[in-house]
């Protein structure tokens, strides 16, 4: 029965996940059915993480006080009613919102996914390959989503990858009363929903102030509103845990080096991932032409990688150890991102095919494993906190990835742009700008052809600067994990020499 919760609250994980990158291969399409803006693009994509995030730190506890089962429960049901107001809405603005409400269910399911697994998993080898199975349907709903969304849309409306959400939450729905435990009570914690409010309030304000200060030409005012926003919003998110008696995050979690090591792990890997799959999937059709469906099938190469050395992480952690797996990961990755780079420069397929595939490879390692260094380096009373700063770090790596990455590429595009006389100002304004505006408005042929060359090339600049944004980041990660983990043994490798 153990197992049957384990596929369970995989569909929960898989849903959760799966929402962060499904609209990759369908934004192209959405963003000109819904005639959205730059700005409305980047919320499209960035109220689901920035929600989760902030909510994730309050919602574990809430499921401690009224139990994981209902709030697992809970969550898909809103998350349900959110895929349904996404599916059929009717401008950008309705999207957002319905983004939104999708972003709440997820963060009332996500910690109770994991409180579960460990509750019903006692054995440690056990629960190291529940994790490890946990992680790995988080990293292949991850590098599926763009092709799942391509396929939809061979056939369907942008609308239908939301659709195919409803059939996992109705039977996940009506499986959790068999086989989800019962779990104990605990009436005497206390949700603080402001400490909440004010970690979104703090994300929303990072997440505009790092989109307006590389939009060309910069809002100074609404950078400066932004900043103060920000940095308020973290201010009296920070106050408010130091007066709390049970803190939402304390910072006494983090004085554990090898706990350290696994949010940096989670949060990287998340950015090299999303990151490349965010914007190879723009690239492949704004630039190459290609479809949504073969745009998906081509970031899909890293879900291969992934999926191969999650499974071996988990089953072989103990052998390998987890220094090789999270910090060699981190450089195996950083590897395959420079063969994209250099792939996506010269054109040529080849190397961003191999280069996509050691990048699954390398990262599918990390996060298994970053998962149970997370959950098993905190103290016991610190458990559901450590839960909930798990999946946050997985959170924040996919939000400031679309959020650095999407503004450092319309930024780059910008700038380097050279308009061809006769060509309308608002090509300056993105890549899907400049071709939209060539189809609505009347322009003479050499000029249009001018503006294609200029536009693509201004586009394939930019993307060789975020891949090599991508490599520096990774390559960061190797470093600080490498140190963190250096002579760290896993608790049964401690105890078996001992014996010995």
């Amino acid at each position: 029965m153990r197992w049957l919760l384990l596929v369970t609250v995989g569909m929960g994980v898989f849903l959760i996940t799966l929402d962060n990158t499904v609209l990759y291969t369908a934004l192209p399409t959405l963003v000109a059915e819904l005639r959205a803006t730059n700005s409305q693009m980047l919320w499209i994509m960035n109220a689901y993480p920035v929600v989760v995030s902030g909510l994730l730190l309050g919602t574990g506890t809430l499921g401690d006080k009224i139990g994981h089962r209902t709030m697992l429960s809970l969550g898909l049901a809103i998350f349900g009613v959110g895929s349904i107001a996404a599916a059929f809405a009717p401008d950008a603005a309705v999207l957002i919102l319905a983004r939104g409400v999708l972003a709440i269910g997820a963060a009332c399911m996500m910690p109770s996914t994991l409180a579960l697994i460990r509750l019903t998993f006692q054995q440690p080898r056990e629960l190291a390959l529940a994790i490890s199975l946990w992680a790995m349907l988080a990293v292949l709903a991850s590098a599926l989503g763009p092709l799942i969304g391509g396929i939809l849309l061979e056939w369907f409306w942008w609308g239908s990858v939301f659709v195919l959400n409803l059939p996992f939450v109705l039977a996940a729905l009506c499986a959790i009363p068999f086989v989800a435990p019962r779990t104990s009570l605990d009436r005497s914690k206390h949700w603080d929903f402001y400490s909440s409010f004010l970690a979104c309030l703090a994300l929303m304000g990072t997440v505009l102030f790092i989109k307006e200060l590389v939009h060309s030409p910069q809002n100074w005012r609404l950078i400066g509103g932004a900043v103060v926003v920000s940095v308020l919003g973290w201010f009296l998110f920070t106050r408010r845990q130091s007066q709390l008696p049970e803190p939402l995050i304390s910072l006494d979690i983090f004085r554990n080096p090898v706990f350290v090591a696994g949010t940096i792990g989670a949060s990287f890997a998340m950015f090299g991932m999303v990151g490349l799959q965010f914007i190879i999937t723009q690239k492949a059709q704004l630039v190459d032409g290609l479809t949504p469906l073969e745009s998906g099938l081509l970031v899909t190469i890293s879900a291969a990688g992934s999926a191969l050395t999650s499974l071996i992480a988990g089953a072989k952690l103990h052998i390998i150890g987890a220094r090789l797996l999270v910090a060699g990961g981190m450089l195996v990755a950083v590897a395959g991102t420079v063969a994209v780079m250099f792939g996506a420069a010269f054109h040529w397929w080849w190397a961003i095919i191999v280069g996509l595939f050691v990048v699954g490879a390398g990262l599918g390692g990390v996060t298994a494993v970053a998962s149970m260094l997370i959950v098993s380096n905190a103290p016991p009373h610190r458990a559901g906190m450590a839960s909930s700063v798990e999946e946050v770090s997985y959170e924040m790596g996919s939000l400031i990835a679309v959020a650095v990455l999407g503004s450092l590429l319309s930024f780059i595009y910008s700038v380097t742009l050279h308009l061809p006389s006769g060509a309308p100002a608002r090509a300056h304004d993105s890549l899907q700008d400049a071709l939209m505006a060539m189809t609505e408005e009347k322009m003479k042929p050499e000029v249009a052809s001018a503006l294609v060359d200029s536009a693509t090339a201004s586009y394939e600049y930019a993307f060789v600067a975020c891949t090599a944004l991508v490599a520096a980041v990774l390559f960061l990660g190797f470093l600080l994990t490498n140190t963190r983990l250096k002579g760290y043994k896993l608790p049964e490798e401690e105890s078996s020499k001992t014996a010995r």
